[in-house]
């Protein structure tokens, strides 16, 4: 007989266990006490065979920024099944049921760490994100960057971090609002160095946090308010060529590093990273920024969701005073056709709703596509964080 169950710390030792076998890792003492801790925050379930735990899954409750705006954003992570256990549906009813308690709990959106692009998009999950990864020699940051300003190492300045993180933070989509415990356990643990640049007035405009070892200079994280705070740590990392002959670091897909520099040609590569997908429709429609236009006459949505059902439907978009809503309805005007996947990439600003239609992957008439690619702002996403 199998069930779903929600666990608690009573259950952390079936829980890690199954994390470490199935992720191939080990954790002991001070490791296993502050993982324990992280999950403190996670809703954690367990799909049990005879009430032994054989599959699980962990939602994390976060925020994120999409357009400027706060969105609620249910993470998962951890899932794993023992092998006995494999291809039963337990990871299946897993998704169902947290998708299930997302939307009950006003988690409008979902982000997750595929190990299987594939797999995750049969439950309605689609790439949002896409991380462009640098090797550099240092040599070719060696130039004169013209900055005003300086640099001073600022280890665990929360406060300082955070006030530069989010400023650059809301200028993507997908971002998270970060709290006190989310700098502590996820972005100021390890063996890091933290360094942070001022303008001449002596306010933060950006922070490093890096690592220098075996001659390459990682960067784990870097954020910026200002343009001249970002060459301001390029000229840092530069000034560490006697230690380090290359740097390593994650940007955003579209990145423009290489327009500063006077060698473009190093090392670029995109790696697909996480995914996200759409957990209420109507819901989430309703509180997107769309962009305001004059037409008068905006497209209906025709969405089909396989896994989850109850998203299935026509959402015509209307004016409302300054801006746009949705109202569900059983046939709309203008219908654009698409699947949640599709609509999840169009809306998080990942691909634009002409790329979607040119590749056959949204249908309808070009010229409503053309107002809903006026309405949907551009953004690109982002995703800095890992879980």
């Amino acid at each position: 007989m199998s069930y779903i169950k929600t666990l608690t710390n009573r259950d952390y030792p079936a829980i890690f266990a199954l994390s470490q076998f199935a992720f191939q890792y080990e954790m002991t003492g001070e490791a296993l006490r502050q993982k324990e801790e992280e999950a403190n925050r996670h809703i954690i379930w367990g799909w049990m065979s005879n009430d032994e735990l054989a599959a699980k899954l962990h939602l994390i409750p976060l925020t994120c920024y999409i357009n400027g705006k706060v969105f609620e954003m249910g993470g998962i992570s951890a899932v794993a099944t023992w092998p006995e256990y494999r291809r039963q549906g337990a990871v299946k009813e897993l998704l169902h049921h947290a998708l299930n308690y997302m939307k009950e709990h006003g988690q409008t959106i979902s982000f997750l760490h595929p190990f299987s692009f594939a797999f995750y998009r049969k439950y309605g999950w689609e790439t949002a994100f896409v991380e462009k990864h640098y090797s550099i020699p240092l040599a070719k940051l060696k130039r004169q960057w013209d900055t005003n300003g300086y640099v001073r190492r600022a280890e665990d300045d929360i406060g300082l971090l955070h006030d530069v993180y989010t400023a650059h933070a809301r200028r993507f989509n997908g971002t998270l609002v970060r709290d006190v415990k989310w700098w502590e356990q996820r972005v100021l643990k390890g063996n890091n160095h933290v360094a942070a640049a001022y303008d001449q007035d002596h306010h933060p405009t950006a922070y490093i946090i890096y690592q220098v070892k075996e001659e390459v200079f990682t960067v784990k994280e870097m954020m910026y308010k200002t343009l001249d705070g970002l060459k301001q740590l390029l000229q840092f990392i530069a000034n560490h060529d006697s230690m380090a002959e290359n740097v390593k670091m994650v940007v955003p897909e579209y990145d423009n590093l290489s327009l500063l520099l006077d060698e473009p040609r190093f090392d670029q590569k995109l790696q697909p990273y996480f995914m996200a997908r759409i957990v209420d429709v109507h819901r989430f429609l309703e509180q997107f920024p769309f962009q305001p236009v004059e037409s008068q006459s905006l497209p209906a949505l025709n969405v089909v969701d396989d896994f989850l059902p109850e998203n299935t439907g026509t959402y015509q978009l209307t004016r409302s005073g300054t801006g746009i809503t949705c109202l569900k309805s059983s046939n709309g005007q203008n219908e654009i056709q698409c699947n949640v996947q599709q609509l999840a990439s169009m809306l998080m600003g990942y691909k634009r709703p002409m790329e979607l239609h040119e590749a056959g992957l949204v249908s309808g008439d070009p010229e409503q596509v053309k107002i809903l690619e006026r309405i949907v702002p551009s953004r690109q996403t982002y995703f800095p964080d890992f879980y």
